[in-house]
């Protein structure tokens, strides 16, 4: 059985007992987190929400929150001595996926 949930403007196939990655959600380790933009759901058929799956959620217990690793962000103009170089570290929130309910 799997799920297709959308958070922080993108969207991950999810089964019982995967762990993924998504944007921050600003929830401490080890809480519980619900997500109800369900957009299709498969156990033996498959389910296509319009936009989203009525009364489907996915249960998720938050494993912890992070900082990914730093992005070096170069820009540079020939002939003119302009160049900057700027760093970016995104973060992330790691979510153990408990339970769908569909």
């Amino acid at each position: 059985m799997y799920a297709i949930i959308a958070t922080g403007g993108k969207q991950y196939k999810v089964s019982e007992g995967d762990i993924i990655t998504i944007e921050k959600l600003g929830v401490e380790a080890g809480e519980k987190v619900t997500f109800d933009q369900v957009l299709a759901v498969s156990d033996k058929s498959l389910k296509v929400g319009d936009p989203t799956v009525a009364g489907a959620t996915v249960d998720a217990s938050v494993v912890r929150e992070g900082r990914s690793k730093k992005v070096v962000v170069y820009k540079y103009k020939p002939k003119t001595g302009y160049h900057k170089k700027n760093g970016h570290r995104q973060c992330f929130t790691q979510v153990k996926i408990e339970k769908i309910n569909a």
